[in-house]
């Protein structure tokens, strides 16, 4: 199988051994209520080993770069690196204050197969574990440290080079147009996932290989934007034609990153519940003249197909089917879709959030995750949205997703941002650093979602 086995020696060694604190003990113990988290951390890099690099800083190091940068001591040569300690601080600050025992972490790169788990142990031995501030960069460490004993990296699409000329510049197995899914590096824009339950990884499915034909009703996707100046039809091609070949539409692979069901096991009262977190990060429907819009949609659709336990799947292990119709599910991850607005097919979004099979409450009703911080950022950049608190992302739209089963008891939800007369708000806009000083200069550009399931 194409994942990792679950618990991180490594991580359990140095980390749990030291003791996680009262309260994270307490929350597994009892398992009453469960808070499942979806995060896009922007840890995006130029290289998987710059992302290894950071993680491995001491926080002696971190408070040094972070003090000298302040206040305007720091040599220039250690300035970028300073900027991206304290993104990773303020990321870690949020997970600290929000306290999610299940979290999937979107644009966690990694090394393409997910085998080398550094970057994930160094986040947790080096920021998770340390006390970060909930009042930003220059904050006394006031947020209790956080544990996550199992961890589990993915192997990705992205960066994996396929020997086609996928983007039809004419030049065959050149990244990072030809590679599977849009990447400069195998194991850019990966997915992780940290968790204080187990992670069932031996019934644990991945559809990375999976092939885009190979679903219910799939067509060769069309060029349908046809006067884009920013992307234009490729030469030698029109509007109308099928963006790939025959040939191609063969071997093509629906997933841009990978499409994950990994099982967690939560003890209750009443015995084990699983729950199983479907996770992915689908393309952008945008940056082309139409094949990105149909595999978003398609790699959304995936998911909605998968839940009503439709035959045509088969996974990286050979085993096939859909779900149970009895299991536990939540949908998870930056779909890069919004259900009511945006450049995709939103159209997709809405059937999945209308199925039955989902908790309506959370996808419809009062317990769709909202915040102040959502609603104050659309009015500050006049955003026509029709629901503006429930924006998850600074482009202004809501493409970040914990969408429970309606197996599940939901008690709660929320997405966390900050407004400005919050405490908080230096988490996510901070005039101070980088250029711009908010999105990934501070944090990110997406806002973690959340559900609250109670056993």
């Amino acid at each position: 199988m194409k994942t990792i086995k679950t618990t991180l020696a490594l991580l359990v060694g140095a980390v749990v051994l030291s003791g996680c604190n009262d309260s994270d003990k307490q929350a597994v113990a009892e398992s009453t209520q469960v808070k499942i988290a979806t995060y896009n951390l922007s840890f995006d890099r130029a290289t998987f080993a710059d992302l290894v690099a950071e993680m491995q800083i001491a926080p002696e190091t971190q408070q040094q770069l972070v003090t000298t940068y302040l206040d305007g001591t720091i040599d220039d040569a250690d300035k970028s690196q300073a900027e991206k300690v304290i993104q990773i601080r303020n990321v870690a600050a949020i997970i600290q204050k929000n306290r999610p025992d299940v979290l999937m972490m979107a644009e966690y790169n990694n090394d393409g197969a997910g085998e080398d788990k550094a970057a994930l142990i160094g986040f947790q031995t080096n920021y998770l574990s340390v006390a970060q501030s909930l009042d930003g960069a220059s904050g006394d460490a006031n947020l209790e440290p956080i544990e996550y004993p199992f961890s589990e990296s993915y192997a990705t699409n992205t960066g994996l080079l396929s020997e086609l000329d996928l983007d039809n510049n004419g030049v065959a197995g050149q990244l990072p147009g030809d590679a599977w899914g849009f990447g400069f590096y195998h194991g850019q824009y990966a997915f992780a996932l940290m968790s204080k339950y187990q992670i069932d990884t031996a019934n644990t499915r991945t559809f990375q290989e999976f092939k885009w034909k190979d679903m219910a009703g799939a067509e060769i996707p069309t060029i349908t934007l046809c006067d884009d100046a920013n992307n234009p039809i490729p030469a030698g091609m029109a509007c109308g034609d099928n963006w790939y070949t025959n040939e191609e539409w063969q071997q093509v692979r629906l997933s841009s990153k990978n499409h994950v069901d990994a099982p967690i096991i939560i003890p209750t009262a009443d015995g084990d519940e699983v729950v199983h977190l479907l996770m992915s990060h689908p393309t952008p429907p945008v940056f082309d003249t139409g094949k990105n819009k149909a595999q978003n949609a398609a790699e959304v659709t995936f998911w909605h197909d998968y839940i009503q336990g439709k035959d045509y799947f088969y996974d990286d292990d050979g085993s096939t089917g859909g779900l149970d119709s009895s299991a536990k599910f939540v949908m998870m991850g930056d779909q890069n879709l919004d259900p009511v607005a945006g450049d995709g097919i939103s159209a997709v979004m809405q059937a999945l959030h209308n199925d039955p099979l989902v908790n309506q409450a959370v996808s419809n009703g009062e317990l769709y995750p909202t915040s102040s911080g959502a609603a104050e950022h659309a009015t500050d950049n006049s955003s026509t949205h029709p629901a503006p608190n429930r924006l998850t992302s600074t482009f202004g739209l809501a493409v970040d997703y914990a969408l429970p089963s309606q197996t599940l008891n939901i008690v709660d939800s929320g997405v966390y941002w900050a407004a400005s007369y919050e405490e908080g708000r230096l988490l996510f806009n901070d005039s101070r650093i980088g250029k711009w000083g908010n999105g990934k200069d501070v944090s990110s550009d997406h806002r973690m979602i959340w559900i609250k399931a109670e056993f």
